[in-house]
């Protein structure tokens, strides 16, 4: 059992806080807004409550267990003091987390690790000095307490043993860490949704087709084999000549980044911002986030279970 703190209590901070605890650790989490460290708990109870009732967890889970294993405290000194791993969950601005890096710094035990769970930013640069030895990114993906792909990534001058540290940790929950020798911005899911972002928005902006379009083609088309085959062993089951040939004929050039999107922002603008609000590409009428959220989990977790027991191709 480790002591583990989680500085920022949001989407993933919460979230994060219930992986370690059903993980065998205890949790110490914080942000400094009281509203969401406030709102945390019924949060990690309703996901924990939804894993228990898909079997995912053991049945001695309740509300009362989840209490004892993750402390929610208001002041960054009192979570941070004398764990041996403190996890960045702040918001992607690099002025808020070179803060945050300033505030843990004296407050860190001498030998504890600090893990970012940074989606993009090269946070190495905004780090102190003191920490630069014991910083890691491992980046995790939402729901973490459903998706198991955890990215880890070392800084230029991380010393060695400590990604290995957090690897193993991972790995003891049950999750799948890749591990890459250096920062790869975007990494490797977070690229190719990047360049599917870019698709989804040109094709919208040009008026080609429809949000439902774009669900439905992948849905019924890429889903249905990436779970089971993923990009590669696809490639290799279409046949690489196939692949090859497909290439030479592409007829069109794939879109430039450009920063903006014309139909994402009118949707911005109108406050159809997604799930939380209600409307996004989607109206989801007038269901609550958390039910939304629930329904979602459930669907996911029917989902894991059954590719559990199909299992996936494997090649090496």
């Amino acid at each position: 059992m480790t002591e583990v703190a989680v500085v920022g209590a949001g989407l993933m901070g919460h979230a994060l806080a219930l992986v370690f605890a059903l993980g065998g650790h205890q949790v110490r989490l914080t942000d400094n807004n009281p509203e969401t460290l406030a709102r945390a708990p019924d949060l990690m109870a309703t996901a924990l409550a939804t894993l228990a009732e898909a079997g995912e967890v053991d049945a001695s889970w309740n509300r009362q267990k989840l209490s004892a294993a993750v402390r929610c405290l208001p002041s960054l000194e009192e979570t941070v003091k004398d764990a041996a791993l403190v996890i960045e969950a702040v918001v992607e601005r690099p002025d808020v987390k070179r803060s945050v890096y300033e505030q843990l710094q004296p407050l860190m035990a001498p030998d504890a690790i600090l893990a970012s769970n940074t989606s993009n930013l090269d946070i190495f640069p905004l780090v102190p000095e003191a920490l630069q030895e014991r910083t890691i990114i491992a980046h995790w993906y939402t729901p973490p307490y459903l998706c198991d792909l955890v990215d880890l990534c070392p800084g230029p001058r991380t010393k060695p043993g400590m990604l290995e540290t957090v690897r193993d940790m991972v790995k003891a929950m049950g999750k799948a860490p890749v591990v890459f020798r250096q920062m790869v911005q975007g990494y490797v899911a977070n690229r190719l949704q990047a360049a599917m972002q870019l698709e989804v928005y040109r094709l919208l902006d040009e008026g080609l087709v429809t949000a439902k379009d774009i669900d439905d083609s992948v849905l019924h088309g890429l889903a249905l084999r990436i779970p089971i085959l993923g990009i590669m062993a696809k490639a290799d089951f279409t046949g690489l000549l196939l692949m090859q040939q497909g290439l030479k004929n592409r007829s069109y050039t794939p879109p430039e980044p450009r920063g903006e999107s014309e139909t994402l922002d009118k949707l911005i603008a109108e406050g159809r911002t997604g799930v939380m609000a209600g409307k996004g590409y989607f109206d989801w009428g007038d269901r609550s986030p958390e039910d939304l959220f629930r329904e979602r989990d459930r669907k996911l977790l029917a989902l894991k279970q059954a590719l559990r027991a199909i299992g996936p191709m494997e090649g090496t």
